[in-house]
């Protein structure tokens, strides 16, 4: 089912699960803060419970209440590779809720450069969480009719448009130390 950002949107806010398309392939999202559109995304991933999940933003404001201040790297070595297809790893903030976070506390967050999925955030007026659109040991996506083949029945809506071609997974920084979680 191909949809536009506004009904995309509204799933979203209504507890649903969407595909869309990011910077290196389609993306699964859904309300970060509904744990139960969690734990159905959960289950669709194969995901264990001690794995967090990443937020994509479409602007700084929309992730900074999920993060605890870091005294690792320094604002302006984040800030200068946002919006883009870096992911930072934080110390999660108080309102960061539970079921998004690793084991070690941490949340995964990203200012997207990539414009649908920055304008989905922008209508559903806050982070959404971002993982791969494949179930476990599945390749991911990276068009809207592959998710519709393998994942078509158990997603709610599917945004159409196209990735940004990364071949690569966006990479992932670790705030607190500056160390590269993956390249």
């Amino acid at each position: 089912m191909r949809i536009r950002l506004i009904r995309a949107s509204r799933i979203v806010r209504r507890g649903g699960i969407i595909a869309y398309p990011t910077e290196s392939v389609y993306g699964l999202g859904c309300d970060p803060f509904d744990a139960d559109a969690v734990s159905r995304l959960r289950a669709i991933k194969g995901r264990d419970h001690s794995q967090g999940f990443i937020m994509i933003a479409a602007d700084l404001d929309q992730v900074l209440p999920l993060i605890a201040h870091q005294d690792g790297v320094s604002w302006s070595d984040i800030t200068v590779r946002w919006p883009g297809p870096v992911t930072w790893v934080f110390n999660a903030g108080p309102v960061a809720p539970p079921w998004l976070l690793a084991d070690d506390g941490s949340i995964a967050v990203r200012v997207t450069a990539h414009p649908i999925a920055a304008e989905l955030c922008r209508q559903a007026g806050a982070a959404l969480i971002s993982t791969s659109a494949n179930s476990r040991n599945r390749r991911p996506q990276r068009s809207a009719l592959g998710v519709r083949c393998t994942l078509g029945a158990v997603v709610d809506g599917i945004v159409q448009g196209a990735t940004s071609n990364s071949a690569r997974p966006t990479v992932i920084m670790d705030a607190r130390t500056g160390a590269c979680l993956r390249a």
